[in-house]
């Protein structure tokens, strides 16, 4: 149990840790985690997806594996994801990355 605050360098360093499933580079490295903020116990942030039509599996996952890494961290976080859909730039960068970054 942790009795002090969780400071927010504390939660974004947890973040940065969060990996996607498939390919071998975390949700940071591949622009999908943005727009974080942290007030108290309180963290929203936005999970961005190449594109929205992704398998319902798959979002509910990556959403999942952030809340996880975070509870990990301090289960009295509260936490809130949404969904938004990268741009065309944000788009290109991701599938370059997962093209590098495939497990096989």
């Amino acid at each position: 149990m942790i009795t002090k605050s969780t400071s927010e360098p504390e939660i974004r360093q947890a973040i940065t840790k969060v990996r996607h499933p498939e390919i071998d580079r975390t949700l940071v490295d591949l622009g999908m985690l943005k727009d974080m903020i942290v007030e108290g116990k309180k963290v929203t942030l936005t999970l961005a997806l190449p594109l929205m039509g992704i398998p319902t599996e798959v979002k509910d996952y990556l959403m999942s594996s952030v809340r996880r890494a975070l509870a990990n961290l301090d289960v009295g976080l509260e936490v809130t994801v949404t969904l938004a859909e990268m741009n065309p730039e944000e788009r290109t960068k991701f599938l370059a990355m997962a093209q590098e970054g495939w497990l096989g």
